[in-house]
């Protein structure tokens, strides 16, 4: 049986991806962040079984933390060693990247969601967070205009040079 091709992040193998997020929100600025994770929830990740369609970062103490995303129990792991699948996860970020997001996150309409998790070429899980602004109803319509015209034009393109 062919091995299925897993799909490429900013530096390695994407595991969970958030596609609502660009629908849902202006993405101004992408931050990559660690994230600080249980072991069986790194096992968990590499099996590609988490979700973050619903998920968000918070601001706790002056520290970020990943809310709401689902990483499922290790089916293998002792009940001991598990986790609790929808745990709040402390983000690993400089200072400076926090402060800058806490002041973005300050201004009404903002907020900080993850755009991809994947594990980068020395094997460490890492978040691709956004700070984006929520779309209005005609401004999701509008960009889904622009993208069929996008697809349409490069059509008419393609089939003019043949």
């Amino acid at each position: 049986m062919a091995k299925k091709k897993k799909k490429k992040g900013p530096d390695g193998d994407i595991v969970a991806q958030n596609r609502k997020a660009r629908h849902n929100y202006f993405i101004e600025d992408t931050v990559e962040a660690g994230i600080m994770l249980m072991g069986s929830e790194v096992k968990t990740l590499r099996r590609g079984t988490a979700t973050i369609g619903d998920a968000f970062a918070v601001e706790k103490n002056g520290e970020l933390f990943l809310t709401n995303a689902y990483i499922p129990e290790y089916a293998a792991a002792s009940v001991h060693n598990g986790h609790k699948p929808t745990r709040e996860r402390k983000l690993l970020l400089h200072r400076r990247q926090i402060d800058r997001l806490m002041a973005n996150i300050a201004r009404e309409g903002y907020t900080v969601v993850p755009l991809s998790i994947y594990f980068n070429a020395r094997g460490m899980a890492k978040v691709e967070l956004g700070l984006g602004k929520g779309k209005h109803k005609s401004d999701k319509r509008q960009t889904s205009k622009d993208r069929d015209w996008k697809r349409d034009k490069a059509r008419m393109m393609s089939h003019r040079n043949q």
